[in-house]
């Protein structure tokens, strides 16, 4: 991802430089600092996540992929590599045997979760009342993958991740990425008590409730963005917090359909 030209020549303008090629002389945008890529960063996040909130799934398909591209860029305009981003290639075998491994073992979680009856009414949930099979199939294998964790780990693992723990070490790196990344669902969880019978029993239909569940759902995926971040430092490769991240979200649905 980072290029470094060692017969770099003269003449730099502002915010760019110059390299020879061979070919000739061909300009490019000189590197920024780490900090001012991670402004970027969270100034895309927050523009997004409004967006996504407003729009909805389709037009927050497209957006996905469009900011997922748009943050790669600003990390490659702050001299970071494939490797900053846990997305280099000698890392996708190990990376994606640590994916399969994890969306076995929420599987098994979660069927021993449907078959118990004191955890079985974790998964009722009102939006899947009137959802179609077709609907499930296009949330588990579309909407999740690229509208939710495709976006999720390219922006809090990925480019956030490399470029604080580049800054700050790894401990602070996880701690930072892992609080943004629970700030990030305040939005998504704003009706999350009305919506499961579950949490509605336990904060009701009061402000205060939902206050208390949004606040819940922040310290929960915080704690989740530990998880996905120690999981991206041990294997060595995005995919294997992809493939939990996955897991979680869209065989939840699927046991939620099936149990509903």
């Amino acid at each position: 991802m980072s290029t470094h030209d060692p017969g770099e020549s003269g003449r730099r303008g502002p915010g760019r430089r110059r390299t020879t090629d061979g070919l000739g002389t061909v300009w490019h945008l000189r590197p920024v600092g780490t900090w001012t890529a991670v402004a970027l960063t969270l100034a895309v996040l927050v523009a997004t996540n409004l967006a996504v909130h407003r729009w909805g799934d389709a037009p927050g398909l497209v957006t996905a992929v469009l900011v997922s591209v748009l943050l790669l860029a600003v990390l490659h305009w702050a001299d970071g590599t494939w490797d900053d981003a846990g997305l280099a290639p000698g890392t996708f075998a190990r990376g994606a045997r640590w994916a399969l491994t994890l969306i076995g073992l929420v599987g098994l979680v979660y069927l021993a979760a449907a078959l118990l009856p004191a955890t079985r009414t974790l998964f009722e949930d009102q939006r899947y009342e009137d959802m179609s099979g077709s609907e499930l199939l296009l949330r588990a294998f579309v909407l999740v993958p690229v509208g939710t964790v495709l976006l999720e780990e390219i922006a809090f693992r990925g480019v956030l991740y490399g470029l604080l723990r580049r800054a700050l070490g790894v401990v602070r790196a996880t701690v930072v990425s892992s609080l943004l990344f629970g700030l990030w669902h305040v939005l998504p969880s704003l009706h999350l008590a009305s919506s499961k019978p579950a949490l509605n029993s336990v904060f009701g239909d009061s402000a205060f409730g939902a206050a208390v569940a949004v606040m819940g759902a922040v310290l929960f995926t915080a704690a989740a963005g530990v998880l996905f971040c120690e999981l991206r430092r041990r294997s060595g490769s995005l995919l294997a917090p992809m493939g939990l991240h996955w897991a979680v979200n869209a065989l939840g649905y699927l046991f939620g359909f099936l149990l509903r």
